[in-house]
């Protein structure tokens, strides 16, 4: 009987042990795609920097930023263009700033003289402890001056129907899977600057590689309402 507990024990010990070495060495969970943070009045994205150059034959060279936040490649259309990757989904950071009493206003439309409109915003990137405004993450690319400051609006997303044969409409943003955009180059996203498309062809930047970290570090963006 004395034997058989012994051997019952022995196993029990051989299966838990790899079970709790494992657990030791599991890595820090991963920072959660949005906080809010309600007295400072901020919405905090997890993003990391964007590659420049993405690698595949579609994308030739190094285009100007258009967009300050999107998804990685291949899921973001606009992820040859942009500053900053996220994970977080679109319509969830829009009722992050609704929780903050922020009321969407109207995005630009491509191609037309319209602004956008809707509650000014603060963009920012903690840097792991520097914060920036998202103007100093952009310079110029023939002058190497920094863009700048802007006015940020949280216009809400255009819906979409993305099934012609259905009338369902989705918020555009989760589609395009855009967040923000220095120019309006499209109007599935979520905050755009108060730049038109006139504009476009005269500000041809690219990112502050002096002040950025490298491509893939972790960073965050915050979002505050302007006071």
């Amino acid at each position: 009987m004395m034997s058989r507990r012994l051997a019952a024990a022995f196993l029990a010990l051989t299966f838990l042990a790899p079970a709790a070495m494992s657990e030791e060495k599991k890595p820090d969970a991963a920072p959660a795609p949005i906080t809010v943070d309600k007295e400072k009045r901020q919405v905090i994205v997890a993003a990391k920097i964007a590659p420049r150059k993405i690698n595949d034959p579609s994308f030739t060279e190094i285009y100007p930023i258009e967009v300050v936040a999107c998804w990685a490649f291949p899921k973001g259309q606009k992820a040859h263009e942009t500053v900053i990757t996220i994970e977080a989904k679109p319509s969830d950071v829009h009722k992050a700033l609704e929780s903050l009493g922020l009321k969407a206003g109207k995005p630009a439309l491509p191609g037309g003289d319209n602004k956008a409109e809707g509650p000014e915003l603060k963009l920012s990137l903690d840097l792991g402890g520097k914060v920036i405004s998202i103007e100093k993450a952009l310079v110029d690319r023939k002058t190497g001056k920094t863009m700048p400051a802007l006015k940020w609006h949280f216009t809400g997303s255009a819906m979409k129907q993305v099934d012609p044969n259905k009338p369902d409409l989705t918020y555009g943003a989760d589609v395009s899977l855009t967040l923000i955009s220095v120019f309006p180059v499209t109007s599935d996203l979520v905050i755009q600057s108060n730049l038109t498309m006139k504009d476009e062809p005269l500000v041809k930047m690219d990112t502050n590689k002096s002040l950025l970290p490298t491509e893939g570090t972790n960073v965050k963006l915050i979002i505050a309402p302007v006071k």
